[in-house]
């Protein structure tokens, strides 16, 4: 399989600090170039456990007795990690948002740049797909789709142009929905709102900020003491979960403040925010709009 160069490598597997013997988690596995780079890191005691739901992944998976690929979202992570009798790890590595072999893959309806059936499923086994949402969804959540998944200002009309056009014909390829959006996609922002509407529908799709949510909450409860959660996000509603959560473990709301008022949080943030350079952005266009974060366990 083709999968581009990973983003942000050396910055990102930097963050874990990484110890020879310890155990670590690369839950976006995709073409391996994380995993490889940890793996390189380790020594022979070391254990790195990968997730990927994609089964298009399993291709590049590494032949390394120190390495495990699970198949499956990375929501799931506490489960099967003690389906392997790991309870806790000193690192996880996550490297949100849809690979570049999934954009590059025309059938899996992810690219703006292609027509294909309406899917974006990040997993072939997920019921819901695009069409069911372009197609199913009443004129509300469609709007919420969009407005809440887009930050979409004209969501209430694109929701209510699409009702109406489905009564016509179902819409069922990613042409036949550009077709019917037509009049909302001038040239000179044409790319900009279709990869905003593409977006809304496929963090729909795949559940992203909800996945996203669960996978943060137990990734505070696997890590040791001291053990390292490395983040990179590609948009704001990522980055704004990340952020916020390992400011204070939260997503919404106020920590509670000890005895002498001082806030008790379960993470102490890591440097700053890390953005690619130039010269990663000529080699990578995907890294464009990269972010990474990084938190230790208090």
């Amino acid at each position: 399989m083709e999968y581009h160069n990973p983003v942000l490598l050396k910055e990102s597997v930097d963050g874990l600090n990484i110890k020879p013997d310890g155990i670590y988690v690369d839950v976006t596995f995709g073409g391996g170039g994380h995993s490889k780079e940890i793996l390189s890191r380790l020594g022979p005691n070391g254990k790195l456990f990968a997730f990927d739901q994609d089964e298009d992944a399993l291709a590049n998976a590494l032949d390394d007795e120190r390495f495990v690929l699970i198949n499956e979202n990375f929501r799931f992570i506490k489960r099967f990690l003690r389906f392997y009798g790991v309870k806790s790890v000193d690192g996880i590595l996550g490297d949100l948002g849809v690979s570049s072999h999934q954009f590059d893959v025309a059938e899996r309806g992810f690219s703006t740049r292609f027509d294909a059936e309406l899917d974006m499923r990040m997993s072939q086994k997920n019921d819901l797909n695009a069409n069911r949402v372009v197609n199913e969804y009443d004129e509300a959540n469609l709007k919420r789709v969009f407005l809440d998944y887009g930050e979409l200002k004209n969501a209430p009309v694109l929701a209510r142009t699409i009702v109406q056009a489905r009564e016509e014909r179902p819409i069922t390829t990613t042409d036949d929905l550009k077709e019917v959006l037509a009049k909302f996609l001038p040239e000179r922002v044409r790319n900009k709102i279709l990869a905003q509407i593409y977006q809304a529908i496929r963090i729909e799709v795949n559940q992203e900020m909800d996945v996203l949510k669960e996978f943060l909450e137990q990734s505070l409860e696997i890590l040791n003491k001291g053990g390292r959660l490395s983040v990179i996000s590609y948009h704001s509603l990522e980055d704004r979960l990340v952020k916020r959560f390992m400011k204070n473990g939260m997503f919404e709301g106020e920590p509670e403040r000890d005895f002498f008022g001082n806030f008790s949080v379960p993470f102490k943030t890591v440097g700053k925010l890390i953005v690619p350079n130039n010269e990663e952005i000529k080699l990578n266009n995907r890294a464009r709009s990269a972010k990474l974060r990084i938190a230790e366990k208090i």
